[in-house]
């Protein structure tokens, strides 16, 4: 078995914001950082892993697609996360924390509220070990995003909601899979360039409310230590964050927070 993440690349960025910001799999190899190596597999070239356990954990990044279009390569990536939810661990962004959800016995729909842009708030209504020391109540992490998980499959827990994004986080029974709406891994450059990208399309006005949302910083950062946590190595920059490998108490979907630490 590697010791690399294995990407599960499933889009690209559109137009030429690729060759200026990179693909998703470089934004995913900054946002875990020099802690871990990776090796990328094309989803949408057909290119899956030939077993679970060929690496110790796949992150599954975002893409323009929806979990219901009728493209050849989702199908096969479903029943790869099926294979893989028990025995490596699994971390979905976006479309990747949609196809997760769909897999795993879920349910996803374009949603009736439309785009979600820009910085949004999240609450974070469970806590676990993998996130450090102090948790805040609040997040504020990038979206982009028309698709939501509109039922959580059987077990998950959800670790952050909204009131326009119920399911924004979701931890999934036996505690080795995670899965997130929002985007840690975008910089605020990149969400700029690509709600410009999308412009003609967003009802008037949205485009500049989400704009004005990323003049805030954001908890990219915070999100990208717990991924960390969670996948099972600390970078030595993490404050409050022990070394080493999380143990499987550490990862048991049981430890809830009612009220998260100030």
């Amino acid at each position: 078995m590697s010791e690399a993440i294995g990407i599960l690349e499933t889009g690209v960025p559109p137009g030429d914001l690729a060759a200026r910001h990179g693909r998703y799999d470089a934004m995913v190899q900054a946002l875990l950082g020099r802690a871990f190596t990776t090796r990328t597999y094309d989803v949408q070239a057909g290119e899956l892993p030939a077993r679970p356990e060929d690496h110790p954990a796949y992150v599954i990044t975002g893409s323009s697609a929806g979990v219901y279009d009728p493209l050849p390569w989702i199908a096969p990536l479903q029943d790869f996360i099926r294979q893989a939810h028990g025995r490596a661990k699994l971390v979905g962004i976006c479309f990747g924390h949609q196809v997760m959800a769909e897999a795993l016995g879920g349910r996803v729909e374009k949603s009736s509220k439309g785009w979600g842009l820009g910085l949004h708030s999240y609450q974070i209504v469970t806590c676990a070990a993998w996130m450090g020391g102090a948790v805040p109540h609040a997040i504020a992490v990038l979206a982009s995003h028309q698709d939501q998980v509109i039922a959580a499959p059987e077990g998950a827990i959800v670790m952050a909601e909204s009131a326009f994004t119920p399911f924004a986080a979701l931890l999934y029974a036996g505690g080795t899979a995670l899965s997130m709406q929002f985007h840690p891994e975008f910089s605020h450059r990149f969400a700029a360039e690509l709600v410009e990208t999308r412009r003609a399309a967003l009802p008037d006005g949205m485009p500049d409310l989400a704009l004005a949302s990323l003049e805030a910083t954001g908890d990219a950062a915070l999100v990208g230590s717990w991924i960390r946590r969670f996948l099972g190595v600390a970078a030595p920059t993490d404050p409050n964050l022990k070394p080493g490998p999380v143990t499987t108490e550490e990862q048991a979907a049981g430890e809830r927070c009612l009220k998260p630490a100030e």
